[in-house]
Order: structure tokens, then sequence, then C-alpha cells
């Protein structure tokens, strides 16, 4: 029988190929969640294949139709056919009005008659009837409606067209009538959080004889339509590649990470707030660069521009990577974007851009587009499973709350991530210092020692094990012994 392309980019690899032709098809949600739009694009897409359509509205006029299709820069082309169905002026008289029985049970079967007309005339390969509320009001009860339904289907049916019927879901939201007689149903919800715009995903209810891909998928609405983004599913996503441990230039850091970072592993970089974390992050992206590798930067807390003269104080100039195109740098807005559309881009980078090493900074950012902090792990381990599988070095850094003592994570993603590399700040002769240890490597073995290290143009420097100090990576550091073992805190 084959598939109809909805035209909606994301939806038919959600619906396992698009909608089954000849079948029909429910689209339900609250005014405004895009039923019109995602209904427009489905139509589009069979006028540009050449088939006639067909948008049969009773609650827009003709106007307000193409008003919005020129909002995305569409034109309705000639094998698009609009068909504004209004009540016949006789319906609306004064003395039908009178007997309400009479005057529905008329306009109801008026409003098929002219259904049937105009689809005789076209014979459209597609079709849109916007929307089911007023045929459920015209009905009045649900057993009319049902026969109604029922009747639109067959007749659909055995003119082989492809049919979305629209509802608001204003008449009667627990009438669950098409849901039985539809082929498929779909579903958009339009939430409102706290702050920030309004966010839309999708669901998939029913679809018959299909393994579609089940659950919430976010989506937008842009000039242009309607982009849905598939849950990410890292079981899908299987890229064969050799595991194998590349050395970073740096000895002392290499030696601490015993031998250097794996492919296709995670790392946290965990520590308070001006420990060094993103520079960190970054340090491992330029070597990486170096390297002829590919790289992308997902920065969710810090302006570019200052992120970009910061790395020049450093030594480090990104403006230069970027120009080269091997590294993808982008400023993420958590206000502005759902976790399922930083999932696409994270995915774009790595499979269209080819990106070896990406960093997200930070995870208390990513958690700010979140709406809850259980959705967050799953998200977080679906992101961080397929990028493994996909032989890409992950780095994510969390900054915890406080900056000495007992300090605390906003979420523990911890036992995600093959290696945890932990900063501290700490005490010593007056002068506050930063230390380095990998408390974990799930593919080998690192050192377990606690090193100062600082960060300046010469690059990233670390000094010996700090054996002279107890209780370091509490934050509250003891003296244990004369020898010290410091940096040099004036160099630079």
């Amino acid at each position: 029988m084959g598939n109809c392309a909805t035209g909606v980019a994301g939806l038919d690899e959600i619906l396992a190929g698009g909608l089954a032709k000849g079948r029909l098809f429910l689209v339900e949600g609250s005014p405004g969640t895009g039923k019109t739009t995602l209904a427009s694009q489905f139509l589009m897409a069979g006028a540009e294949q050449g088939e006639k359509v067909l948008y049969i509205t009773l609650s827009e006029t003709e106007e307000e139709l193409r008003d919005g299709a020129a909002s995305h820069g569409w034109t309705f082309p000639e094998n698009f056919e609009v068909f504004e169905l209004v009540p016949p002026e006789s319906l609306l008289n004064d003395e039908q009005q009178q007997s309400l029985l009479y005057s529905s049970d008329l306009e109801l079967g008026e409003t098929t008659r002219r259904i049937f007309e105009v689809f005789e005339r076209l014979q459209p390969a597609r079709v849109v009837l916007d929307s089911l509320s007023e045929i459920r009001l015209l009905a009045q009860s649900s057993l009319r409606y049902r026969r109604q339904i029922l009747a639109l289907k067959h007749y659909f049916s055995h003119n082989d067209a492809t049919v979305m019927m629209l509802d608001d879901l204003t008449a009667d939201v627990m009438d669950k009538t098409v849901h039985s007689v539809a082929h498929a149903v779909i579903r958009l919800e339009e939430l409102s959080p706290n702050y920030g715009p309004e966010r839309r995903r999708m669901r998939v209810l029913k679809y018959r004889g299909r393994r579609y891909r089940g659950g919430y998928h976010d989506f937008v609405i842009d000039t242009g339509g309607i982009r849905v983004f598939p849950r990410l599913v890292s079981a899908e996503h299987r890229f064969e590649f050799k595991r194998e441990t590349v050395p970073i230039e740096n000895a002392r850091l290499n030696d601490l990470l015993g031998g250097g970072f794996d492919r296709g592993a995670s790392n946290l970089i965990l520590g308070p707030a001006g420990t060094g974390k993103s520079l960190l992050a970054l340090s491992f992206v330029a070597s990486a660069v170096s390297r002829g590798e590919g790289a992308a930067m997902f920065i969710f807390d810090e302006e570019l521009g200052l992120l970009f003269e910061r790395s020049r104080g450093l030594g480090i100039d990104v403006q230069a990577m970027v120009d080269t195109g091997r590294l993808a740098i982008e400023q993420i807005d958590a206000a502005e974007l759902t976790p399922g559309e930083f999932s696409e881009r994270v995915r774009v980078c790595v499979e269209t851009h080819g990106a070896r090493t990406v960093v997200i900074d930070s995870l208390n950012g990513y958690q700010a587009a979140m709406p809850e902090e259980q959705a967050l792990v799953l998200h977080m381990h679906e992101l961080l499973q397929y990028l493994n599988r996909q032989g890409t070095t992950t780095f994510l850094t969390v900054a915890q709350h406080g900056l000495v003592g007992d300090m605390k994570a906003p979420v523990d993603v911890t036992y995600l991530a093959d290696t945890v590399i932990l900063l501290r700040y700490f005490e010593a002769l007056g002068r506050v210092r930063r230390a380095i240890s990998v408390v974990k490597k799930r593919t080998g073995v690192h050192e377990d020692t606690i090193r100062e290290f600082m960060i300046d143009k010469e690059g990233i420097t670390l000094g010996e094990p700090l054996t002279a100090f107890q209780g370091v990576l509490r934050g509250v550091p003891s003296l244990v012994s004369d020898e010290a073992g410091l940096l040099d805190v004036k160099r630079g």
C-alpha cells in the first residue's frame, strides 16, 4: 500500500515511515498546539509530489488559512484546494432555529453532502478535515457522531484517499469515539513552564500494525513549519570504532589519567565554581583539534565572547580552531531550548560534522532546560550512551554548590561517567590554591594522588602529589608535613 510522507521533519522517523496510504488519521490537541500547521505541511508534501490535495475547513476561513501559510513562507499551489465549509444561509433563518433537533439534523446532513460533493469533484489523494469539534456539536449524541465518522471513513477509504482529521478537544475531551475508528492517533501538547516560552511535545497514542517510536517527542513551530525531534534511543545508533586510549600532551596530567582518555568514554569534571572546569575541558578540545580531529562545544553558562577572550589569555585561540572548521561551538540558552532539540543538535555535530570530542558545559545549565531531575538523568543517560556508541569522547562539567567544605552536586550523574575528575580549592600558606585528582576510571588504572594544578598562558601545570596535606578533597586541608611541595604562585 505504501506510505505518505508527512512533510514534517522528524515525524516520519517517529511513525516508522510516514502515514499509510488510504487510511484515516486523527491529530488532536488543544487550540494553539500546531494542528493546522502540521496538516498544511502534510498537504503541501503531497502537492509537491503532484497529488491533488484538499483542505476542508469548518473552523477557519480560507483567508485565515492562507495568511497562516504566508507566515511560514508558503503559497498554496494550484493542486492545493481549500474548501471553506460554512453553514448554508437557509439553515440560519429564525424559523428553523426554533427547532434545535430539526436544524441540527438538517445541518449535519447538509454538511456531509457538501463534503462528498467537493470530494467527488476534485478526487484528491490527501484530505484534511478541520475540525471534528463542529461535527461533534452538530451530531449532538455520541452514537450519531460515531456513525457520522464511520460513514466518512468508509467513503474516503473506498476512494483510496489518505485523510487527516483534526480535533481541537473543545467539545468533549472525554469522547474517544474517533480513537477507535482512526488508523493512528497523534496528540499534540503545549506546556507552559514557570519561566521561558511555551514548549510543545507530541505522542503517538496508537498506530495499527506498526512499530512506531513511543513516548513524548519535543517539537517546535518555526518559520517554515513544524520540526519534530524524535526521542533519542541510543540502542539504534551503533558505530564500529577502535577502542583505544588517546594520550594528551601534558605528561603529568597524562600520568594522572592513567595514559589519557579512552575513545567512546564519558568524562565528568566535577568541582565548585571557578576551579577551572571549563578551561580544563577546553584544553582537551584544543588537543583533539591539534590531532586533526573534529570537536564540538555546547556552552550553557558563559557568553562566548568572554570565553574566547579568557582562552586567548591562556594561549588557546578558540576562534582559530573554529575558523579551521574542526571546532563547532554553540551558545545554548536553556530557557529557549528543549532537551529533544539539544540532543538533535549534538547528533548533527557528531553525524554530519564528524565531531570526535564533545563538551557539555555545564550540566547545571542543561538541568535548567529539564522539567524535573529524574528526566534529566534519563535524557543524559541516552545521550551519553549514544555518544559512547559513536566512539565520541565526551566531557561534562558539573558545578557543585559551595566553594569549600561540604559540597553538593545539583544532580548525581557520577555513575554515568566512565572517568570522574575532581577539582578542589584548598588553602596553603595564606593563598587559595587548586587541586586535581582522578577518583574514578572504569577502563584502567590511574594515579590515586592529589596534585596541585595551575592554568595559565603556559597551559596546565601539575605539581607533585600533595603528600604534606590531609583533607584536600574536603576543601579543609591541614598541613601534616613540613615539605608542602607547592607550585610557585609567582609564575607568569
